[in-house]
């Protein structure tokens, strides 16, 4: 028992780097807390009945109430109908796959409410804060170590004028 733990030692989960070249500050990046794994119960959209037969006819959902409706009735090859058994898990609801809820930052002083949350939320700069401010944002993100999802939005502009 001794020799085959010997030969299979426990594999750190730490990023390894070659002696060359280690990351500085910069490129060290922000990871969420150990989480519960995210499981979708159904990954398809739920399209209207008939919305791919009749152009009139809109994929948004509308739940139907014909007497004869396969749809309604559940009939066997007939597509989904939205239940509650579909929900998420509350412990993973609205949580991003890389681990993160999402939080709307518009100043930089929203940014400072993530300074003890950096672990599980990021932010997401809104769409219509200006380049100057945007580029304000992310710097103090990078000094709060707190993850902008959308960092590179409106910058590349910038910098190429």
């Amino acid at each position: 028992a001794l020799e085959a733990s010997s030969k299979n030692p426990t594999k750190s989960r730490v990023p390894r780097f070659p002696p060359s070249r280690l990351p500085d500050k910069a490129e060290m990046v922000v990871a969420a807390n150990k989480q519960k794994k995210i499981i979708k119960k159904y990954r398809g959209k739920f399209a209207r009945f008939h919305s791919d037969r009749y152009a009139r006819v809109a994929p948004n959902w509308r739940k139907p109430r014909g007497i004869d409706n396969q749809v309604r009735r559940r009939f066997k090859g007939a597509r989904r109908m939205p239940k509650i058994g579909y929900g998420s898990d509350n412990a993973t609801k609205f949580k991003r796959a890389d681990g993160f809820y999402t939080f709307n930052v518009a100043n930089v002083g929203e940014l400072d409410l993530l300074l003890m949350h950096n672990r599980r939320y990021a932010a997401v700069v809104n769409h219509n804060v200006s380049a100057k401010k945007r580029k304000a944002i992310c710097k103090r993100a990078a000094q709060l170590n707190v993850k902008v999802l959308n960092a590179a939005a409106r910058l590349r502009q910038v910098e190429k004028e």
